[in-house]
């Protein structure tokens, strides 16, 4: 209603014979500006339509069903094992660690909306993979690296084949929407992260490519969300502690303290580390701090720290956000390209931790709202993401990052959008908004 009463008063002005459009004359700090994204409080029915073409799209392109891949006609486990059993190809993989934060993305679409068919998508899903596990299970035993697409629940191998499914399987089965025992899949791939991926001297989960003694921002979020739901699951405080450690011994590694951001990738052997602040990576680290901080118990020692951790990336993250509402490939280098994936994850960890009470809401609620209506501009009709970076290794020079891909079959973009527009949901029914003096404001209580 302002804008339209706005525009309605400024066009009289325009008409022939009406006075000369001047200070004089005309409001011209009402002017409607021209923004590249739509500019002001989403509505939750808009932001639940995108949700909604999302979650089309996905339910009609990940099918659950196991086909000889020769052949492409339907098997049924339980009979004698054909060594051409593959999943149904879909549009996206049904395991990978893109696809562990989609299914935690619909678990939090169906809380915030109230509709069962998110977690459905899920719980059919993930329902599935276990119900495939004793056929494959011999299989991947006999040959650890077998071309299945169980290879990774059975036997991990990476921090990527663990963390992120871990996690979800834990929030499903705490949940109590699915019948499938999820236990042993869980405590699998638990054991991988705790007692089988390299680590540095001191206990850091490393890597060894692309050099020796490598630590990968990216590795935050593979470990450490599994390990702070398993300790909500069981209760066993080591868990908590593992989290807590692996988030101190990365961070006083990796983030710079006067910019706010993480680099990317830390080696052992550097004397000197180029930083890249590559947006996706610094995702899966505040990403990381949210969900340790849903679990982790308000009378844990490392609680305080992890908080503060959270508020100095989120100050850090808020002021490299460009004026479209996206933040750029590499954070602080606003000449290279605006990129969907991490913007929405900002939006979720910036909306989730002011909806906990986390940020200031005055401070940051206009920002997370403004990165929704870009990330929104990116849900096409048909439910797909565009403007994803696809998956990325690490650099040290700044050519690799700036000229990564996007394609809308990135999965990385979905998980995130998801997301984003639950917890905006969330926000928008916690919150109120106006438009004050031309500006998005938090509605204050008089």
């Amino acid at each position: 209603m302002f804008l339209a009463c706005l525009t309605t008063g400024l066009t009289l002005y325009a008409q022939p014979g009406a006075p000369k459009a001047n200070d004089s004359t005309t409001p011209l700090h009402l002017l409607q500006p021209d923004y590249p994204v739509p500019y002001g409080q989403p509505k939750v029915a808009d932001v639940t339509n995108a949700l909604n073409r999302i979650y089309t799209y996905l339910e009609a392109n990940t099918p659950t069903q196991l086909v000889d891949k020769e052949t492409n006609k339907e098997l049924t486990p339980g009979g004698t094992f054909n060594p051409n059993a593959i999943f149904k190809p879909g549009d996206f993989r049904l395991i990978s660690y893109e696809w562990g934060v989609t299914y935690a993305g619909m678990l939090l679409a169906s809380e915030a909306t109230g509709d069962g068919r998110y977690a459905d998508y899920t719980n059919k899903r993930l329902q599935f993979i276990a119900e495939q596990l004793p056929y494959f299970r011999a299989q991947v035993t006999a040959d650890p690296k077998a071309n299945t697409p169980m290879r990774s629940v059975v036997a991990p191998h990476a921090l990527d084949d663990a963390g992120a499914m871990c996690a979800a399987m834990i929030k499903a089965s705490r949940a109590g929407g699915i019948k499938a025992n999820m236990r042993p899949m869980i405590d699998n791939y638990i054991n991988y992260i705790q007692t089988k991926e390299y680590r540095l001297a001191d206990g850091t989960l490393a890597r060894n490519r692309p050099q020796p003694n490598t630590l990968w921002l990216d590795d935050l979020f593979m470990s450490v969300p599994a390990l702070a739901q398993m300790g909500k699951l069981t209760g066993d405080q080591t868990y908590y502690d593992e989290a807590v450690k692996q988030v101190t011994q990365f961070s006083k590694r990796m983030f710079n303290q006067q910019k706010g951001l993480y680099m990317h990738g830390w080696v052992e052997s550097m004397s000197v580390h180029p930083e890249f602040h590559w947006a996706r990576a610094n995702g899966w680290g505040i990403l990381t701090a949210v969900e340790l901080l849903d679990v982790l118990p308000t009378s844990h020692p490392g609680r305080a720290g992890i908080l503060d951790l959270l508020r100095a990336h989120a100050k850090g993250l808020a002021a490299q956000q460009s004026g479209s509402g996206f933040w750029h490939q590499l954070l602080d280098r606003p000449d290279s390209y605006l990129e969907t994936s991490a913007t929405a994850i900002y939006v979720y960890a910036f909306a989730h931790a002011i909806n906990q009470g986390w940020l200031d809401p005055l401070a940051y609620a206009p920002a997370t709202l403004l990165g929704w209506n870009a990330v929104s501009t990116k849900v096409t009709p048909n439910g797909q993401i565009e403007g994803v970076c696809v998956g990325t290794g690490m650099g040290f020079d700044p050519a690799f990052y700036y000229y990564r891909p996007i394609n809308v079959y990135a999965a990385h973009g979905y998980g995130p959008a998801l997301l984003a527009g639950a917890e905006v949901v969330k926000l928008l029914k916690n919150k109120t908004f106006e438009i004050n003096d031309s500006s998005l404001q938090l509605t204050q209580k008089k």
